[in-house]
């Protein structure tokens, strides 16, 4: 079976180069993959939509928003000698904002990315091509985007849909579409996938499998959205339900047995991820083409090229408190503390003895570690997953759990202990809100999702998002002979309100777009 990370760098080039444009109103390019003279047959359909997975389109929003505003943002992780992070983390955050700024802009970049190849393909696809590989396309592409206008809808609720960027031309000021409509788009085009895709395809493409979860993730969301007296939509419960269960259930999909394994690069696209980003590697990957997040390890000596260790994301030491002493192998999978040996990091000169506190996932090794001498600092071949199956298992007993305050539901129980014992730790007997959160926040550190977590709380609950954000202690710690100590932080936290959870708009677009100021309008 043909890989999809080796069609993705032909694609790349043929598809991108956007990345570095200034504003989301750009029109995507125009190029030799969109042209009528393309997608006469499947598998230019297949080279098109592989395109989608990595790069530049994801490039810009992975490396400068993917972490900060999912784990930073979240009290999760610190970072003291970049500014525009320091305000994610003391909630001082301006209009102008790199890091929104970047967020914003790539998830418009890819949006707009999927839109040239969904237009292409319904406007270009050949007659020999067969309905149903036709419409796998196009579900590919309606996942991806969905997916974007996802993390769009999560950070700054209403924003603009826009399906046509080349309709900009003539039109190029739009006004924000309201978030009820923005999670009914988000829905159309996650059921269509979900229709479409196969349950089957080569590794490391998206299936229906990964479809209905992500649309049970939506569905759950949407379930708190407006219900601010601490009750859920049981419609939207029902239906988290019935997909979540029918990935959990029928896919025949599995957890991976080690932990750990799951954020190195040798097990790319194992059978719990969903969806994954696919990063072509080398010299010749420009810069946010790649996956960048080698530069946030914490020494040269463990990155290719001994370079690029600029960044170290530091844990909280709220976040090292919710960790038990039993679960010690998602504690080092996720982060490295004094003392801790990676024997698999820098392995040829007898691997690597951590000096302090960092971010561990994602932190891969060097070329060697990972037989891949043209792998460099900036274009890591680790597949980082954006959604893999705990997710949609912690989803499910969620759902299950839906309006009661605990439960003991079989099922419920049965997915949920399935990921605590993968990690060595005890089940549990019932299961409440709070400890479903914790679960969440200790399985999915360092995977930009804490954030989104609190925001979906914060629709339904909001007092109780509000009391987890400022009940933080938020600062990091040193680790000395097993003792852990907060250390003295010098950075003054502004107390969160429920303001906190939706994100002002940048000022970059504000300027570009005097009408996004404007209230928002319905988009059906």
């Amino acid at each position: 079976m043909k890989y999809i990370n080796k069609i993705l760098l032909t694609a790349v080039v043929l598809v991108c180069g956007v990345a570095c444009k200034k504003s989301f109103l750009d029109r995507p390019s125009q190029s030799q993959i969109s042209s009528e003279n393309f997608y006469k047959t499947t598998d230019e359909l297949r080279l098109a939509t592989a395109s989608l997975y990595g790069g530049s389109p994801w490039g810009v929003w992975h490396h400068e928003a993917y972490l900060p505003l999912g784990d930073i943002l979240s009290g999760n992780a610190f970072f003291a000698w970049s500014g525009d992070w320091v305000q994610l983390y003391a909630r001082t955050i301006t209009a102008g904002n790199s890091v929104m700024q970047g967020g914003w802009k790539g998830l418009y970049n890819l949006i707009g990315q999927c839109n040239t190849v969904i237009n292409s393909i319904d406007k270009n696809a050949g007659s020999t091509i067969s309905l149903s590989d036709k419409n796998a396309a196009l579900a590919e592409a309606r996942f991806i985007r969905g997916t974007a206008y996802y993390y769009l809808a999560m950070l700054w609720g209403s924003v603009p849909i826009i399906e046509d960027n080349s309709k900009l031309i003539k039109d190029p000021l739009l006004q924000r579409n309201i978030v009820a409509d923005v999670y009914k788009f988000i829905e159309n085009d996650l059921h269509f996938a979900s229709l479409n895709l196969p349950s089957i395809d080569a590794k490391g493409r998206v299936t229906k499998w990964s479809a209905q979860g992500m649309l049970a993730k939506v569905y759950l969301t949407m379930a708190g959205l407006g219900q601010t007296n601490g009750a859920r939509n049981q419609q939207y419960l029902d239906s988290t339900i019935k997909y979540a269960g029918n990935v959990c259930n029928n896919s025949g999909l599995n957890l991976l047995n080690n932990y750990a394994n799951l954020f190195k690069a040798q097990y790319n696209d194992n059978s719990e991820v969903l969806f994954a980003l696919q990063w072509a590697t080398g010299p010749s990957v420009s810069w946010e083409e790649g996956n960048l997040l080698l530069t946030y390890s914490p020494s040269n000596d463990i990155n290719p090229q001994k370079n690029g260790a600029w960044t170290p994301l530091a844990p909280t030491y709220d976040l090292y408190l919710n960790y038990s002493t039993q679960d010690s192998v998602r504690r080092k999978a996720s982060f490295m503390m004094n003392g801790d040996i990676y024997p698999e990091l820098n392995a040829a000169n007898g691997g690597y003895k951590s000096t302090g506190q960092a971010m561990k996932k994602h932190i891969i090794g060097n070329e060697k570690d990972n037989n891949s001498p043209s792998m460099t600092y900036t274009a890591s071949i680790e597949h980082d997953a954006l959604l893999r199956l705990a997710d949609v298992y912690l989803v499910y007993a969620e759902a299950l759990l839906g309006n009661n305050t605990t439960t003991s539901n079989a099922e419920a129980l049965k997915f949920f202990n399935k990921v605590r014992t993968r990690a060595g730790v005890d089940p549990v007997s019932t299961i409440d809100m709070d400890v479903l959160l914790k679960e969440r926040r200790i399985e999915f550190a360092f995977e930009g999702q804490f954030w989104l977590d609190l925001v979906r709380l914060s629709y339904w609950n909001p007092t109780k998002a509000v009391s987890l954000i400022n009940d933080q202690q938020r600062t990091t710690f040193s680790y000395t002979n097993g003792v852990a100590t907060p250390d003295p932080s010098n950075v003054v936290i502004v107390p969160a309100t429920i303001a906190a959870f939706t994100m002002q708009l940048p000022a970059s677009e504000l300027s570009a777009d005097p009408k996004l100021a404007d209230a928002p309008v319905p988009y059906y």
